[in-house]
């Protein structure tokens, strides 16, 4: 070999790792896990954007997401979750409650999983302990369930006559029956009585507001992702049938609806995403503490209640964080 090609062959072989290093690196895949709808959940999944973005990560910069959205029915979330294993990605964010956050621990116990919640995550069976939650799953809970029993307090002084209430379930969430409980037990304990309506379906819901229609005196919604994405539904029955209503989240005041008490979900959502970015930079989500709300807002729309015919104590509005004129 001639002096001139060999110098030529060494440094052509000298530049071989150069560029392998400048090889550019395949982006991470997020897994995203919901029972709810795009349409409806536009909101809160802007939200986990934020988060991920808060954390370095951007959709189509430095990672790419898979979306699996359930729309309200828990049965396709099993699937929904084998699929994002399949594809093999780096995390899955379940979000929606816990039938996503079950579905997703179902189908791997290695791949790091972000649940939002409706409950609390170790009676859920999601982690063992809150701070520090072990295995390959941590997340953030709006403590909606235990809410339940406070919100029948705050029904109590809506309409202080009242001598029934009514509770709106949908029973294929898995911890709805544990907060319907909860809820009777209060209800029980300022006198009143307390109907739970089941519901799981669009034409559910519309039946059991008719069997809630001069029956009750108010009605209360339970935590649940499917009955979320029923908000506008919801709002309309309770104005058509007039019946005061207290809801779990601020979401269905914006849609229309009477009062609620509970956390900003998009918080939540947001919180998700900054751990799914922490943990696509090397933290392990079995370290990483289950985080919950520190503050609930109590809203009031003063529009609803004059359509009602209703007029909210004022002892409430003192108290209320936000009143919707």
């Amino acid at each position: 070999m001639k002096r001139r090609e060999f110098i030529k062959l060494l440094g052509a072989t000298a530049a071989w790792p150069v560029a392998l290093r400048a090889q550019p690196q395949p982006m991470p895949v997020v897994g995203f896990l919901s029972a709810r709808s795009p349409a409806e959940a536009d909101t809160d999944f802007a939200a986990f954007r934020q988060g991920l973005g808060q954390a370095g990560y951007f959709e189509g910069r430095n990672v790419t997401i898979e979306y699996r959205w359930a729309g309200g029915q828990y049965d396709r979330l099993p699937a929904l979750a084998s699929e994002l294993v399949a594809r093999q990605v780096a995390v899955i964010a379940a979000v929606g409650g816990e039938p996503s956050g079950l579905a997703a621990k179902a189908a791997t116990a290695t791949i790091p999983i972000v649940c939002t919640l409706g409950g609390d995550a170790v009676a859920a069976g999601l982690v063992a302990h809150l701070n520090r939650p072990g295995g390959n799953i941590t997340g953030v809970t709006i403590i909606g369930q235990e809410m339940g029993p406070k919100r029948v307090e705050l029904a109590h002084q809506l309409v202080p006559n009242a001598a029934a209430l009514a509770a709106l379930v949908n029973p294929k969430f898995p911890l709805a029956l544990a907060e319907a409980r909860d809820m009777e037990a209060a209800a029980r304990s300022v006198g009143l009585q307390l109907a739970v309506l089941h519901a799981s379906t669009e034409s559910e819901i519309d039946v059991a507001f008719a069997l809630a229609r001069h029956k009750v005196d108010a009605l209360l919604i339970n935590t649940d992702p499917f009955l979320l994405g029923q908000r506008e539904q919801i709002a309309q029955l309770a104005a058509r049938h007039n019946i005061p209503a207290i809801y779990f989240l601020r979401d269905f005041v914006d849609a229309g609806g009477l009062m609620s008490y509970g956390p900003k979900v998009a918080n939540s959502y947001r919180q998700a995403g900054i751990y799914v970015g922490r943990i696509l930079k090397g933290e392990k989500a079995g370290e990483l503490p289950v985080v919950q709300p520190t503050k609930f807002d109590l809203v009031i729309n003063l529009r609803t209640a004059r359509t009602l015919g209703l007029e909210i104590p004022t002892s409430l509005l003192i108290r209320a964080d936000e009143v919707i004129e």
